[in-house]
């Protein structure tokens, strides 16, 4: 019997930490967890939560190299003797004892949720520890150890899927999981983020397309600092939705990075949880519309700890379960008073941040026309130019 949607979890998820200090704190992924909880949505009839075994080395050599998964596992046990060389041991990506063992378990967790949608026993998988879509084929990078998104994707393809589609919605660029499937025409990879010319990783232009066998099969759109909620979902539907279509791919594989919003610390897009929100349930919308509902939903970055990273990924697990919570929602008093004794502060007191108009978030659509004086229809049309008549799709009305 299926399932509607199966979430991966375990407390120990929590191990994969790089120190206090560092933005990518998983406090955020406890708290995600227990607004869940309060919420209910992990006890719905129609969801499952999975805690995954860690994979033999065999799934994660589908994407990277013996030589640095080795070199992982002992680094793991012994951190000091980072020095730099695989990317461990740096700023971004320290060193820390059990590296191996906890990224190892959260590409399991986007392995399980993938097989499972694939097989038919649940209809949406959902791993919000997961999304790490920076980690290259021999190196960390961008708090990436191992890019579980990559491996899912492999999993998918070595098991009978004929095409893959991955929409990446983190503010910065999905090249982790664009470079591994560069020159694959089965995996369609779009990525919505700040331009590389001012944030890391500093690539995702219109002009990257992929590699010569898959001509049009990466889709970047590159937007400026600033952007907000209606220019974001303007650009969002101007490019995804006809791509998807003449796609037409067997699953859906999206990441949704909350560092989009406009408090998080390290982007400077300008997104409101309303806005995040109103994407996911596009998303939605076109896995049921283009392959049936097979959607592999993941996490990413997000590192405005409290007020955006649990709502966001709530509203996400919820729309996975079919049962949306509203953004005029009060956040559960026992969840604030948690992160008030914990954090010493306290947490935001409704799903949204009151940018919805009934419940809401509108945006011009691309077909009333193109203002060539702004930036971001700039960006929306550089992508289109770049890649629309590659998949048969027309310049101007598509």
């Amino acid at each position: 019997m299926s399932t509607q949607a199966r979430v991966i979890w375990d407390p120990g998820f929590t191990a994969y930490d790089f120190g206090p200090e560092h933005p990518m704190n998983p406090v955020r992924l406890d708290l995600t967890v227990r607004l869940c909880r309060e919420l209910g949505l992990l006890d719905l009839p129609g969801v499952e939560v999975v805690a995954p075994s860690g994979p033999d080395d065999d799934q994660l050599l589908t994407v990277h190299d013996r030589e640095y998964v080795d070199a992982v596992r002992a680094i793991s046990a012994d951190p000091a003797s980072a020095d730099g060389r695989w990317g461990i041991g740096t700023e971004d990506d320290p060193a820390f004892r059990g590296m191996h063992e906890v990224s190892a378990r959260i590409a399991a967790g986007t392995v399980d949720v993938a097989r499972a949608v694939w097989e038919g026993r649940t209809e949406h998988g959902v791993n919000f520890c997961g999304g790490l879509h920076h980690a290259m084929r021999r190196r960390a990078s961008g708090f990436c150890i191992y890019n579980d998104a990559a491996v899912g994707i492999r999993w998918l393809l070595d098991h009978g899927a004929e095409k893959v589609a991955y929409v990446d919605v983190d503010a910065h660029h999905g090249d982790g999981v664009e470079r591994a499937f560069w020159d694959d025409p089965r995996v369609l990879t779009i990525s919505l983020h700040e331009s590389g010319r001012v944030l890391f990783p500093g690539s995702g232009f219109p002009g990257d397309i992929g590699g010569p066998d898959a001509r049009g099969s990466a889709v970047n759109v590159a937007l400026p600092p600033g952007t907000g909620d209606g220019h974001w979902l303007r650009a969002f539907h101007a490019v995804v939705p006809a791509l998807l279509h003449a796609f037409a791919p067997d699953v859906l594989v999206t990441q949704q990075g909350c560092d989009s919003h406009y408090s998080d610390p390290l982007a400077h897009l300008a997104l409101s949880v309303d806005a995040q929100r109103t994407s996911y349930e596009s998303l939605h919308r076109l896995a049921h519309e283009v392959c049936d509902g097979r959607w592999v939903a993941l996490g990413g970055g997000g590192y405005e700890l409290v007020d955006v990273v649990p709502r966001a990924w709530a509203h996400l697990t919820a729309i996975a379960a079919h049962q949306p919570v509203e953004l005029v929602t009060p956040v559960p008093e026992g969840w604030r008073d948690y992160v008030q004794m914990l954090l010493g502060r306290p947490g935001p007191a409704r799903m949204g941040d009151g940018v919805a108009e009934d419940g809401r978030v509108w945006w011009k659509a691309w077909e009333v026309g193109h203002d060539p004086a702004d930036a971001v229809d700039q960006a929306v049309m550089a992508t289109r130019h770049a890649v629309f008549p590659l998949h048969g799709l027309d310049l101007w009305f598509d």
